[in-house]
């Protein structure tokens, strides 16, 4: 699961550093581009609620494979220097990391049930450290091996090397569905508890991957050059490993989830200010407060998916919800930004736009982040306790 969710940032993150070289080679306008970091995360959205369905037909661990060999396929094709395979291959490893990231709260959730919160921040901590080689090592691989292409497909390897290692270390079950009957996602879609975990999700993951695919270029717009930029955001994405790893444990001392997810997101806000903002002797506190943030978004964001869960069928299908709608939502951030920066609106725009975003989540925070559950009745339908 470990390594799973190593590679569910790669494939994101290492795009942007080379996006100004993308563009330069292909002459593709700010508006694709805009539409080409766009592109996998409303594909994260689209098929994370194919996750259930698949893990009902192929059962979750084959499921989890085929996700896994899709990703792989994805990466090696945006190796072709064409901008078909470039969009395809986007539109490929989205899709994969939609279905995968969808699975793995489930799975944890049954395979751990009294400790799937804690296992949740350890394989996000992996998630985050995948997010940081992607972003640190764009450059120097694209310049080693010729060129953006091979730079960006070089990551299929640490996919097949996952695939391997989940076909041999793998759960062995029966090829059935998560366990737990009852449930239809027609009735969790009638709990506002589970429209509240989504729209926390998807806020935040705007803000995530806003960062993924424009807080280079946002930099090099302030001045800086492009291998620093890189590695400023490289920076961020690698604290998150401490504060994704942590944060379950943060929000296990208080009664409920709410005060570790307003730290988090003010952090957030702090980071980004900071950056985009402040003085440029304040890059390395900006990237350090905005990783630390982020990091704690994300790991708190999927923790909510299991704890808001009373079975690991129910995980499943809130999140299939949550990061469907999710990143579909999530999907209009970068999208924004891109046209933002089309129209050239300015940093300070941007930054507002970005603040706002942060200030929409901490008040689905204070919702989604009480004690509440959603769970089976005796007559089998789903409700809140």
């Amino acid at each position: 699961m470990i390594l799973v969710g190593l590679n569910l940032r790669p494939a994101l993150s290492s795009l942007a550093p080379v996006l100004t070289r993308i563009q330069q080679d292909t002459g593709l306008p700010a508006v694709a581009i805009g539409a080409l970091t766009t592109l996998p995360v409303l594909c994260l959205g689209l098929f994370a609620p194919l996750a259930p369905w698949l893990a009902k037909r192929l059962g979750p661990e084959r499921a989890l494979a085929a996700a896994l060999l899709l990703l792989a396929g994805g990466l090696l094709l945006r190796g072709i220097p064409a901008v078909t395979a470039l969009f395809l291959g986007t539109l490929m490893v989205g899709a994969a990391i939609g279905v995968a990231g969808t699975l793995l709260p489930a799975l944890v959730k049954r395979e751990l049930p009294t400790g799937a919160d804690l296992m949740t921040g350890v394989y996000t901590m992996a998630l985050c450290l995948g997010g940081a080689l992607g972003a640190g090592l764009s450059i120097p691989l694209a310049d080693r091996l010729g060129g953006w292409p091979l730079g960006l497909a070089s990551w299929a390897t640490l996919a097949l090397l996952a695939l391997v290692a989940w076909g041999a270390l793998a759960p062995r079950r029966e090829r059935t569905a998560l366990p737990g009957g009852g449930g239809s996602m027609r009735e969790i879609l009638g709990q506002p508890l589970a429209w509240q975990v989504m729209l926390l999700m998807g806020l935040q993951s705007s803000l995530a991957y806003i960062v993924f695919g424009w807080l280079p270029t946002l930099l090099v717009a302030r001045g800086y050059s492009e291998a620093e930029a890189g590695w400023i955001m490289g920076a961020s994405v690698m604290v998150q490993l401490v504060s994704a790893l942590s944060a379950p444990w943060l929000a296990r001392l208080g009664r409920d989830q709410r005060p570790a997810l307003c730290l988090a997101l003010g952090v957030t806000a702090s980071g980004l200010w900071l950056l985009l903002q402040a003085p440029t002797t304040l890059r390395w506190p900006g990237a350090l407060l905005l990783g630390l943030g982020q990091g704690a978004n994300f790991s708190l964001a999927l923790t909510l998916i299991v704890l808001r869960s009373g079975t690991s069928r129910l995980a499943g299908k809130l999140s299939g919800l949550a990061q469907g709608g999710g990143y579909t939502l999530a999907a209009l951030g970068p999208l924004g930004v891109g046209v933002m920066l089309q129209l050239d609106l300015g940093l300070t725009l941007i930054t507002a736009f970005l603040l706002t975003i942060c200030a929409l989540a901490a008040t689905f925070a204070l919702f989604a982040g009480r004690n509440r559950r959603l769970e089976i009745d005796a007559a089998g339908r789903v409700t809140t306790r």
